[in-house]
């Protein structure tokens, strides 16, 4: 859960509703078409948040973690209805599954397993704050600290809007001025050596 949701940025049901049939190896892309969802204490695959699949690169490493996972725990094939409770079945082979071979509903996957990783690793869990959902920030300020456009990051996380990928995460764009130097630079080149820091003394 961890690989997939700080490496893919996905959300919690998303990768509850991954299959590894979704990873294309060929193009090194990630097909996110569905999540698992809950209508009362009924599952149900739909489509993700807004109705918006997307697609979003995999790394060699990020891709190593999950056929390792998958060599320690084979995928399951799971059937339930599409779109609504009484919609159609499809089965889906997924990657993360309950040990009865069952799916768990968020609620209780952060419960069972998400809440007593904080206690096991001496962390105190905050209400509001330590959710699955910090994952996908961990991916965005990664990406944006690579230089990753908030374009390119916004259709990586399924927003709709740019604008609101920038609003939520303009805090942790990295401060351009470095690059702005070296690209003014390119044009008028620096002649003389690079003058020491103020104050540094000298032998």
């Amino acid at each position: 859960m961890i690989p997939l949701g700080s490496g893919l940025g996905l959300r919690q049901g998303e990768i509850l509703g991954l299959s590894p049939e979704d990873i294309d190896r060929e193009q090194m892309i990630v097909h996110i078409d569905r999540q698992l969802a809950y209508v009362g204490n009924r599952s149900l695959f739909k489509l993700p948040k807004g109705r918006k699949t997307r697609n979003v690169p995999i790394s060699r490493g990020l891709l190593e973690v999950i056929d390792d996972y998958m060599d320690a725990y084979p995928p399951v094939t799971i059937t339930l209805p599409w779109g609504k409770t009484t919609g159609d079945p499809i089965s889906v082979r997924l990657l993360i599954v309950t040990v009865a071979s069952g799916v768990d509903t968020g609620c209780e996957f952060n419960y069972r397993y998400w809440r007593p990783a904080f206690t096991t690793a001496g962390l105190t869990y905050v209400e509001g704050e330590d959710g699955m959902h910090a994952l996908r920030h961990l991916y965005a300020s990664t990406l944006l600290a690579r230089g990753v456009t908030i374009k390119e990051l916004a259709e990586y996380l399924g927003h709709s809007d740019p604008g609101f990928t920038l609003r939520t995460y303009t805090h942790l764009l990295p401060s351009s001025h470095a690059q702005a130097r070296r690209a003014v630079d390119s044009i008028f080149k620096p002649r003389r050596p690079e003058k020491a820091a103020s104050g540094s003394g000298t032998a």
